[in-house]
């Protein structure tokens, strides 16, 4: 993917600390980058390979000047969350935008999954991002600034055939971030979820999903629409932003008239998991 030259014209985030879990490839990749187009000040970027991390680094060295730091972690090991949030906090002592991306999918139905593998996807996707928020919101509540970007997913708000534990997982990210929101008014601080689509990026390298991409919207999203979105989040009194927007009206027709949509959308996503390895 390359990498506009930097241009002067965006300075939305200009003098920001940001730190973008999940930042080694994909949406985290590219969100890095646009934070750096609009003048952050500092990028932290967080996965947990480290080669991978120091590539985007490299880039982001070669076309922009903010600060780039790099943090191997596993976010779904508390230990390793605490020692990064500890070591980050003294060195920069706060963070403006913390951007919880991290995550995966495992494909398949729940009686052939291990429990293993679904307790994978929890501890990443969902308490992952408790875990890392719950690191810097002290900080941000003391200096009554701050937002924290939550991506999740469409799936948030329709269950998935062949993708529960995924949709679970995102379901809760977005229950809590809806609770967080009301504790955190008038605080100064902000927390909004962002919800994509499918998006092309290697969340269907994984091996459960074998040579099928599932696709239920006949489409997909670029990294870059995602990040636009995340970059707008982190600037938002809004709880969710959906990508694209219209799919706001498919979750609104779905919780009128379930008993209308629930057995249509039953169809489609029953269909792609038959084309799947997997059988009925």
């Amino acid at each position: 993917m390359g990498i506009k030259k930097k241009s002067d014209s965006g300075n939305k985030f200009k003098g920001k600390v940001v730190l973008i879990t999940g930042a080694s490839s994909g949406i985290g990749r590219q969100t890095a980058i646009d934070f750096a187009k609009n003048c952050a000040k500092t990028i932290i970027l967080v996965a947990r390979s480290k080669p991978k991390l120091e590539e985007v680094e490299k880039s982001l060295k070669i076309h922009f000047t903010c600060e780039t730091a790099v943090y191997p972690c596993d976010v779904s090991k508390k230990a390793e969350v605490a020692n990064m949030g500890r070591e980050l906090l003294e060195k920069f002592g706060f963070i403006d935008v913390l951007v919880n991306n991290a995550g995966f999918g495992i494909y398949g139905k729940v009686q052939n999954q291990s429990i293993e593998e679904i307790e994978s996807v929890t501890f990443t996707n969902y308490l992952g991002m408790i875990y890392c928020t719950k690191l810097f919101l002290d900080s941000m509540l003391s200096r009554k600034s701050g937002h924290i970007v939550n991506v999740a997913s469409v799936a948030a708000s329709f269950g998935v055939a062949g993708l529960a534990a995924y949709c679970a997982s995102k379901y809760a990210m977005l229950g809590f971030s809806e609770s967080l929101l009301h504790e955190l008014h008038g605080t100064g601080v902000g927390i909004t979820v962002v919800s994509p689509i499918g998006v092309k990026t290697n969340f269907f390298s994984n091996v459960s999903f074998g040579d099928h991409v599932p696709n239920y919207t006949l489409f997909m999203l670029k990294p870059e629409k995602v990040s636009e979105a995340i970059l707008a989040a982190a600037n938002s009194p809004r709880l969710e932003i959906m990508v694209p927007f219209y799919m706001r009206a498919g979750v609104w027709l779905k919780h009128t008239i379930p008993y209308a949509i629930n057995p249509l959308v039953g169809i489609i996503f029953r269909r792609q998991l038959k084309k799947s390895k997997e059988t009925p």
